[in-house]
């Protein structure tokens, strides 16, 4: 072999190398931008706590999640993203956060963290900048729910028996109806005016799930937001508590916004 054919044949095998490592490279690269999310912070709505996701919680957890449940207040619209920021500060990475009905709210303004990568709306509001649960809902028909809520002194409301029975948990067995009766939040009455500030979604991927027999939160409302905010949405025949009706579907749909939050 001359010194040309010696050359060539090594630059060939330096072209080839390089070929393989940029290669290596790019794969890399395309793995740590597409990395899954695996901190998971939820946050329930109205006269519910963190257990109204206790049957989606342990899903998530088989499959390798942390997964932290904030427990609102529910005292104003401004400790809630309080206690949810705290929660989203604890992360050691990553994170991705859910919200349901009224934590809609609460995540499109707690969401702006930059530890927060993606926002999941399950059966939830998902207000622009300025708006509000009262001023989305105007223009569409009362939900039934509201007829039975009832305020205290203090301009607290809770939900009457036949309002959890028929309004909120519809379709879930009638034995764990007055559980959630008897272990509700009261709400304050102030939540529903407090406006959103910046909403997160604009900055932030986002996912829905949206609950077609709801009887607390329109479901027109609910793919209205949907198609506005531009999520990746999916339509499940449930009344509002969807997580505890369909937790595996629930699931399923964090578990991918968590795969996808972080791609561009």
């Amino acid at each position: 072999m001359g010194p040309s054919q010696v050359y060539r044949v090594a630059l060939f095998a330096f072209a080839s190398l390089l070929f393989v490592t940029l290669g290596d490279m790019e794969v890399t690269a395309q793995t740590d931008s597409s990395e899954a999310v695996k901190n998971i912070v939820i946050v329930h709505g109205a006269w519910v706590d963190g257990s109204s996701w206790s049957k989606v919680i342990p899903l998530l957890q088989a499959k390798g999640f942390h997964v932290v449940a904030v427990q609102n207040p529910l005292t104003s619209f401004a400790d809630d993203v309080a206690a949810t920021r705290r929660a989203i500060a604890l992360q050691d990475g990553p994170a991705l956060l859910v919200g349901h009905s009224y934590a809609g709210v609460v995540i499109t303004e707690a969401g702006n963290d930059p530890k927060v990568v993606g926002l999941v709306y399950v059966a939830a509001f998902a207000p622009n900048d300025g708006e509000s649960i009262n001023s989305v809902s105007k223009n569409y028909p009362p939900a039934p729910l509201g007829g039975e809520l009832r305020p205290d002194a203090q301009g607290f409301l809770s939900v009457t028996p036949k309002g959890v029975a028929e309004d909120i948990a519809q379709d879930l067995p009638a034995k764990e109806q007055p559980v959630l009766t008897a272990t509700q939040g009261q709400t304050s009455s102030t939540v529903f005016g407090a406006a959103v500030t910046t909403a997160a979604w604009k900055a932030k991927r986002s996912w829905s799930v949206i609950a077609s027999n709801d009887r607390a939160i329109p479901p027109e409302l609910e793919k209205a937001e949907a198609a506005s905010i531009g999520a990746t949405s999916i339509t499940l025949p449930s009344g509002h508590l969807v997580m505890l009706t369909h937790p595996k579907e629930v699931a399923d749909v964090i578990e991918q916004a968590a795969m996808k939050a972080n791609s561009r």
